[in-house]
């Protein structure tokens, strides 16, 4: 059986990575930002808040909840949606040490 190379990474590095593919896309940022004013949604009202189509918008949510940044409850034929603020909080954590360790040997400016 074949290892895989993220093993060769540390598990920060691991998920700092997974937290930042979650990231790269200005809808599932869009999300982020609709569920920390609305608390929960559901997926009808995060499809009204975008220019997308429902189909798009549940791909990227599935994104968001794989990378752990969001739940999703059922609740009778809804999922309603909310952040997950301990991963949120782990994702922040770990990104702003990031660019912290990188504006260490960045020139200022």
């Amino acid at each position: 059986m074949a290892i895989s190379k993220a093993a060769s990474f540390r598990e920060t590095e691991i998920k700092l990575a997974a937290y930042a593919k979650a990231l790269a896309h200005p809808a599932r940022i869009s999300i982020l930002q609709l569920l920390s004013q609305k608390q929960i949604c559901i997926c009808g009202d995060i499809v009204e808040e975008l220019p997308l189509s429902q189909s798009t918008v549940s791909q990227h949510l599935k994104e968001l909840k794989a990378a752990g940044l969001i739940t999703g409850e059922v609740n009778g034929t809804c999922v309603c949606y909310g952040l997950n603020t301990e991963q949120v909080q782990e994702a922040r954590q770990l990104l702003q040490g990031f660019f912290n360790n990188l504006a260490t040997i960045l020139p200022a400016g």
